[in-house]
């Protein structure tokens, strides 16, 4: 049985897009085009609301959401500003890491 997030991890999902929203130096990868950060943050809340009854915590969201194309099942990555490419579920639990321990 699917759920929707509660309201104490639906404030966890959207502060963890704020965070990737407010990163203005890495991109957002999806199906080889480029995205900022605010853009990226914009593509997945709008896939989380196509998909909201998959998501229950925020670990769902980055699983579910933010880690594979739906069209394509191409991984999201995410390239730093180093040029360092990591897949977008190592990057978006690394900040929701930074996010819980503030």
């Amino acid at each position: 049985a699917w759920a929707e997030p509660s309201a104490a991890e639906r404030a966890r999902i959207e502060r963890l897009l704020d965070a990737l929203a407010a990163r203005k130096d890495v991109r957002f990868v999806r199906n080889g085009k480029e995205y900022t950060g605010a853009q990226a943050a914009d593509l997945l809340r709008g896939k989380l609301q196509w998909q909201i009854e998959k998501v229950a915590t925020v670990q769902d969201f980055i699983i579910r959401i933010g880690t594979r194309s739906a069209s394509s099942g191409n991984v999201y990555l995410v390239r730093l500003a180093d040029g360092r490419e990591l897949p977008s579920d190592q990057f978006l639990t690394q900040e929701l890491r930074r996010i819980d321990k503030r």
